[in-house]
């Protein structure tokens, strides 16, 4: 970033955790930054604070009852304000726009992101989904329009870190850390009552109601592993998962003379946020700091997959390749969203992603307009798979 110029950011998905946080790194740094762009999905009293706040030349709110409501509220500042998730592809294409970033929650995020990358937009990446639905075409997109890809997700802003000024030596393998979840020393028995509410309750990290539940399945840590294989060009098999309930040390990569290093800090994701927003700079924090002897022993272990299948269920859709990514996502999606609402248990959330990868045709290559053809069939069938009648559920 030169000396006395701003960025020009949009946010896509500004109410949600990500969104807020950032907004909080750009009140940080107003010499830095300036907001041009917020869009959210419902949230219509928030966007409208937000836009309150930073001014931004636009504001792009999903659901189009609730246009009305905001344009009314902003009209006064002569914010221009727009519905539908046409509007927010053609508003990532603003001429003042720089950097992008994709806080949407899941497959949702997908066509925002090309959209931009096809206006020629960098892009802070926070919504993993799209990697993981479309990794090929995304990252082709992005070497075809001279566009980086800056990860915020912590672990994979952590091997971006540690890879700083070692991008002509090649990777060994990498290490993406794992909490574990507030689950971790729970047996399967255990497992099968646990709740809702005992299930967003993560213990190192803040985040939205989705990634929680995913971070407490592992399932997280899957869909990040196959991100990280996009944005790094790895094979598979260079991936590995390592749990580090501390989780100070936020991900590992081994070179080729068997060196490894690693990227550590407190659990704040204003870092990754900041980082990726910044680059190449590391814009100064007035954040807690890391003290050692608060942490005399920093642990590792092997994730278990027999308790935590949906791991399993990730990596090998990994391995497959193809459309197989795409269905983990959308039956994941789905059986997440059962379960947030007391219509499926917690380990019959697996039970739906496995069932629907038996259940739709495996194809190697896929585009943009398969993909979304089989995200919707794989909901389909994963709705059907969550009725309360398909999944029984055992109550205490």
């Amino acid at each position: 970033m030169n000396e006395g110029a701003t960025r020009g950011i949009a946010i896509l998905g500004s109410t949600g955790s990500i969104g807020t946080q950032a907004l909080e790194v750009v009140l940080a740094h107003p010499d830095r930054f300036r907001v041009e762009l917020l869009t959210c999905g419902q949230n219509a009293d928030l966007l409208i604070e937000q836009a309150r706040t930073f001014r931004p030349n636009t504001v792009v709110i999903a659901e189009e009852g609730l246009r009305e409501r905001v344009a009314d509220a902003l009209f006064p500042l002569g914010i221009k304000v727009f519905c539908g998730s046409d509007a927010i592809e053609q508003s990532v294409a603003m001429e003042d726009i720089d950097m992008v970033l994709t806080a949407m929650v899941g497959f949702a995020g997908l066509r925002p992101t090309m959209a931009a990358i096809e206006a020629g937009k960098h892009i802070a990446l926070a919504n993993k989904e799209t990697l993981v639905v479309a990794g090929a075409l995304v990252t082709e997109a992005a070497r075809d329009q001279g566009v980086n890809i800056y990860p915020v997700d912590s672990e994979h802003s952590a091997i971006f870190q540690c890879m700083a000024g070692e991008w002509d030596n090649a990777i060994e393998k990498i290490w993406l850390t794992a909490s574990g979840g507030p689950f971790r020393k729970l047996d399967r028995d255990a497992l099968r009552y646990v709740t809702r509410k005992q299930a967003l309750d993560h213990p190192n990290w803040s985040m939205g109601a989705k990634i929680t539940i995913d971070s407490a399945s592992l399932m997280n840590k899957g869909l990040e592993a196959i991100e990280a294989m996009w944005l790094f060009a790895l094979a598979p098999e260079q991936v590995d998962i390592i749990v580090h309930p501390q989780s100070i040390v936020h991900s590992l990569v081994q070179f080729e003379d068997g060196s490894i290093k690693a990227q550590l800090g407190l659990p704040d994701m204003k870092l990754p946020i900041q980082y990726a927003l910044g680059y190449p700079e590391r814009l100064p924090t007035a954040g807690e700091r890391f003290d050692f002897m608060r942490y005399p022993s920093l642990t590792f272990e092997a994730p278990d997959l027999a308790r935590f299948p949906n791991l399993g269920l990730a990596l090998e859709a990994m391995r497959r390749g193809g459309n197989a990514p795409c269905v983990l996502n959308a039956a994941n999606e789905v059986a997440v969203a059962a379960f947030l609402a007391d219509r499926l248990g917690f380990l019959e959330m697996s039970d739906v992603v496995a069932k629907c990868l038996e259940a739709l045709p495996f194809k190697s290559t896929m585009t943009l307009e398969d993909l979304e053809d089989c995200d919707r069939e794989t909901r389909r069938i994963a709705h059907e798979y969550t009725t309360v009648a398909a999944w029984p559920r055992a109550r205490t």
